[in-house]
């Protein structure tokens, strides 16, 4: 049975500051790690991108002022969630179906921007893993990790952010962004016990990837996916909790997502 992360998490600052868990949430900084949705935000170039349209902005009939809106897009744009059911089979879980205690973790920033940023077909590895355990020990069970890149500050400019600013099916050809190896997604599947895994590009996998196999070793695990997270400078590499809540799209597999970290 899964422990109660938040509770321990609390309890273990209460036991450090003397504080209820009111005051701890209350008082604690919180980090926004979701792009917001615009027509800016950047879709995979095949995916109907987001829009929103006007239903009513005005002052009624009756004197007061009202305002509402149409927004569409599909699943997998912005800053989104991975449902199981995107790559697994049918029968995987779809975005309702995530417990919440899936949905937020101790957070495990790996930061390979140094050199993905010199190398847009960066694969984050089992050694890159294994580098960060060395430092803060072994990943706690139940964590959220987020790779950062260092692709997140191209976010608006899609030529820099994903290799190419064609759009359609002949851009696809083109994309060039980091990843990770299939190799360490399959490894953290076998050797270590996590609720996610997000990153600050389109894809858990690479621009370049034809089979899209991380995707598909994640989802028939049942581990969920966050893409395009923003704001993952401002993260320490250990030491944050998670919180993830996608749009609860019934059958979905994938939701826009509002993603944030509390600092300790």
């Amino acid at each position: 049975m899964r422990n109660n992360i938040i509770a321990c998490l609390l309890l273990v600052a209460m036991s450090c500051t003397q504080k209820d868990p009111v005051a701890i949430l209350m008082d604690a900084n919180w980090v926004d790690l979701t792009h917001a949705f615009d027509a800016n935000a950047i879709y995979w170039p095949t995916n109907v991108p987001f829009s929103k349209d006007t239903a009513f902005y005005g002052i009624t009939d009756k004197g007061y002022f009202y305002a509402s809106f149409i927004f569409t897009a599909e699943e997998h744009g912005g800053t989104h969630f991975d449902a199981p059911l995107h790559f697994g089979h049918p029968d995987s879980p779809t975005v309702e179906q995530i417990p919440l205690q899936q949905l937020m973790g101790f957070g495990v920033v790996v930061d390979v921007s140094q050199t993905a940023l010199n190398d847009r077909d960066y694969l984050v590895s089992v050694s890159d893993f294994l580098e960060w355990e060395s430092r803060h020990g072994t990943m706690p069970d139940q964590s959220v990790i987020l790779l950062r890149t260092g692709y997140g500050q191209f976010w608006l400019d899609p030529l820099a952010y994903t290799g190419t600013d064609f759009t359609g099916e002949e851009a696809v050809a083109h994309l060039r962004f980091p990843g990770l190896d299939p190799e360490a997604a399959q490894w953290l599947v076998d050797n270590r016990n996590i609720n996610a895994i997000g990153l600050d590009t389109p894809s858990i996998d690479r621009g370049k990837s034809e089979y899209f196999k991380a995707h598909r070793i994640l989802c028939d695990a049942e581990i969920t996916i966050y893409e395009n997270v923003a704001n993952l400078d401002q993260l320490p590499e250990s030491g944050s909790f998670i919180i993830a809540l996608p749009m609860k799209i019934k059958g979905g597999s994938g939701a826009p997502l509002r993603i944030i970290a509390m600092l300790p």
